[in-house]
């Protein structure tokens, strides 16, 4: 997979998708809505299994207690932990879509670094034209797709500071 100014390039077909509200950047930093440059690989493949069907054999369901810290200054950081947990957290089982389908990269993880951003996922977009806060976003009939034939270790490459991807959408 690589983010081309067309979109998202996988297996020979473009996607378009959304990036962070802050671009690419080589600096990531937690909370700063931005896209983090690089090679990341796929880690982890979570559905929502009371809205979509198991997309794939690896696949993990996403429950009622599922969360992702993004406490930095929290041993957990960028860990998937359960509920109940104080500090500061994503829940993965989300009232919207935008989780029902959340291919996990290893940005920052299994060995987060505090501070360098968390819970950057390949997950469903809100709308069009709609910036995520550092993920990248799918329609969700791509999502789907890419979901079904993707293996654990796929790259997803993310070209440094291109000025085509500073805006919010690409393709």
């Amino acid at each position: 997979m690589r983010l081309t100014p067309a979109g998202l390039l996988w297996r020979g077909r473009r996607y378009p998708v959304e990036i962070g509200r802050g671009g690419i950047t080589l600096a990531k930093r937690e909370g700063d809505g931005a896209t983090p440059a690089g090679r990341w690989k796929i880690v982890g493949l979570l559905y929502r299994a009371d809205r979509v069907k198991r997309p794939a054999r690896w696949a993990r369901p996403i429950g009622p207690q599922d969360l992702w810290c993004d406490a930095a200054d929290h041993p957990a950081y960028n860990q998937p932990v359960k509920a109940p947990f104080r500090p500061s957290h994503e829940r993965l089982a989300r009232p919207d879509p935008l989780y029902d389908i959340v291919l996990v990269t290893d940005w920052n993880y299994p060995q987060a670094t505090p501070g360098k951003g968390s819970a950057i996922f390949l997950h469903q977009r809100r709308r069009p034209a709609f910036p995520t806060a550092g993920c990248i976003a799918f329609r969700r009939r791509d999502l789907i797709a890419i979901a079904r034939h993707l293996r654990p270790g796929t790259e997803v490459i993310v070209p440094p500071l291109a000025p085509f991807l500073r805006r919010d959408r690409v393709a």
